[in-house]
C-alpha cells in the first residue's frame, strides 16, 4: 500500500468488522482516523457479551484457513493466532463418528483422498462427486449467473449433495440450496477446498471473539491515534463546497461508511437514491445460536455437524454444534448453530429449543455417555434476524464507490464472496485503496 494518506482526516462510521478494518488500514496509509459507531462496543455482528459469567460470542463464528486477510489483520494488531485458535483439517463429522475427513497437504490431493476414504458415502457417489469438482475446476469455477446450488448440483446423486454440498452451503452462504447462489459457492469452493494448503482447515475460536480482533484492533488504533466514539449514531452526511465531506457537522477529507446497508441506505437516501435503494432491498438470512449445559459431557471433538433430517419426521434443526469445553471457554457447555434459520425464527424460541432437544438426544442415542435431556439446562437463545444477506442467484449488492470521496465497506458490497467476516475485513481494505486510487 502507497505511504499516501488517502486524506488528512478520515472518518470511518461503524466498528464493526469491516470498519475495524478500514481504520487500521488507513492508519497505516497516514490518516488521522475519527472511528464512529452506535454501540457501545467493537465488533458488530461478531463480538462478545457477558451472560452468567461468561463472555458468549454473537453467534458461534467458524474461520477458515482461507481468511488469510482475517488472520493478517489479527496478528497486525498483536493476536497470537496460533493461540487464539483449534486449527484442525477440514472434518464433517456426524456424532456417530461418520463423514468426510480431508488430510493434510495440497488441496487437490486432499480432497481426492478424504472423498475416496469416505466410507459411508456410496462409490457412486464419492466418483460423482470427484466428478462434479473436476469439471467445476476446468471450467474455472463459473457458471451461469442465475444458477442456484441446487441447479448446479442438480445430476449429483442425493446422497452426496446432503453429505457434503448442502452443509458447505449453508455453512459458507446462510442460504439454502434451492435459493443459494452457484456462483458463489463455486468462488467458496475455489478458494477453500482448491487453493492453497491449509485453506479448508477449519479454525474455531479458542477465546471469545473480542479478543481476537475488536477489543486489540480497538486499542492499536487508540494507541496510533484514532479517535473512538462509541454510542453515535451519525444522523448526517453531506458533501462540502470545495471538496471534503461533513459528517453531523464536522469537517473531514473523506468517508468510508462501515456500517449495516441498512444505516448506509438512510445516510444516502439523498446523496445517491439508486444506490440507497439497492442497498435498502437486500434480503436477509438469520441464524439462530443456542446454548446448552450438560454436566459431565464431552464431545469426541470440539465440532459435530448434524445431517439434515436424519431421521423421517424428526425436524434436525441444528447443522453445526460446538463443544465449548474442549475449546477451553467454558466447561459442559455446547453451542448449536440453526443457519438459514427463517423457518425456525417463525416456529418462535419454545419449539425451536425443543426441537433442537429431541434432535441431541436421538443423535447421540447411541454415544457413551449418552446426551441425557434431563440433564440439559438452557444457557442461552440468540437470534439474529439479520445475519447475513440472503445469498441468492445474479443478487445486485450495492457498489464499494458510491460518490467521489465517499467509499462503503461491508461483507454486502459488491464482489464475489458471501457474507463473511473474511468478506468484511477485504472490503476495509478495498475501500481504503479504493480513496488512495481516487
Amino acid at each position: 500500500m502507497s505511504n499516501a494518506a488517502p486524506a488528512r482526516r478520515l472518518a470511518v462510521i461503524g466498528a464493526g468488522w469491516a470498519g475495524l478494518s478500514t481504520a487500521v488500514r488507513a492508519t497505516e496509509a497516514g490518516a488521522r482516523v475519527v472511528l464512529f459507531d452506535m454501540a457501545r462496543q467493537a465488533g458488530g455482528r461478531a463480538r462478545s457479551t457477558p451472560q452468567d459469567g461468561l463472555d458468549l460470542d454473537n453467534g458461534q463464528h467458524i474461520l477458515i484457513g482461507a481468511y488469510r486477510e482475517t488472520l493478517a489483520l489479527m496478528r497486525q494488531v498483536g493476536v497470537d493466532v496460533d493461540q487464539g485458535f483449534w486449527r484442525q483439517p477440514l472434518a464433517l463429522v456426524s456424532p456417530d463418528g461418520l463423514g468426510l475427513r480431508l488430510p493434510g497437504g495440497p488441496a487437490v490431493p486432499a480432497f481426492v483422498r478424504g472423498v475416496l476414504g469416505w466410507s459411508e458415502l456410496p462409490w457412486r457417489a464419492r466418483l460423482a462427486l470427484l466428478a462434479h469438482a473436476a469439471r467445476w475446476r476446468l471450467g474455472g469455477f463459473r457458471c451461469p449467473a442465475d444458477w442456484s446450488v441446487a441447479r448446479l448440483c442438480e445430476h449429483l446423486p442425493r446422497a452426496a449433495f446432503d453429505a457434503l454440498i448442502d452443509p458447505l452451503c449453508v455453512a459458507a452462504l446462510n442460504t439454502p440450496a434451492r435459493e443459494a447462489s452457484a456462483q458463489v459457492l463455486l468462488t467458496v469452493l475455489k478458494e477453500a477446498l482448491f487453493g492453497p494448503p491449509g485453506g479448508a482447515d477449519l479454525l474455531l475460536p479458542r477465546r471469545p471473539l473480542q479478543d481476537l480482533l475488536p477489543g486489540p484492533a480497538l486499542a492499536w488504533l487508540q494507541s496510533h491515534g484514532t479517535l473512538w466514539r462509541p454510542g453515535c449514531r451519525v444522523q448526517h452526511v453531506a458533501p462540502q463546497a470545495g471538496g471534503g465531506w461533513q459528517v453531523d457537522g464536522e469537517a473531514f477529507d473523506a468517508v468510508v461508511l462501515a456500517c449495516s446497508a441498512i444505516e448506509a441506505a438512510r445516510l444516502l437516501a439523498s446523496l445517491a437514491p439508486e444506490w440507497s435503494s439497492t442497498a435498502a432491498a437486500l434480503a436477509y438470512q438469520p441464524i439462530v445460536t443456542v446454548w446448552l449445559r450438560h454436566p459431565g459431557l464431552h464431545w469426541p471433538q470440539a465440532m459435530m455437524s448434524f445431517p439434515a433430517q436424519a431421521t423421517p419426521g424428526l425436524p434436525a434443526p441444528a447443522q453445526f454444534g460446538f463443544d465449548l469445553g474442549r475449546l477451553g471457554l467454558a466447561p459442559d457447555t455446547f453451542a448449536l448453530v440453526i443457519s438459514g434459520a427463517a423457518e425456525w425464527v417463525a416456529r418462535g424460541t419454545e419449539d425451536t429449543v425443543q426441537a433442537l432437544r429431541r434432535q441431541l438426544q436421538h443423535a447421540f442415542a447411541g454415544s457413551t455417555p449418552a446426551w441425557q435431556d434431563e440433564r440439559v439446562s438452557l444457557l442461552a437463545v440468540r437470534t439474529e434476524k439479520r445475519a447475513t444477506f440472503a445469498c441468492t442467484p445474479d443478487l445486485h449488492r450495492p457498489s464499494a464507490s458510491p460518490l467521489p470521496g465517499l467509499a462503503v465497506a461491508g461483507d454486502y458490497v459488491a464482489g464475489p464472496f458471501p457474507a463473511t467476516l473474511e468478506g468484511a475485513v477485504r472490503s476495509g481494505r478495498l475501500a481504503i485503496e479504493g480513496l488512495l486510487q481516487a
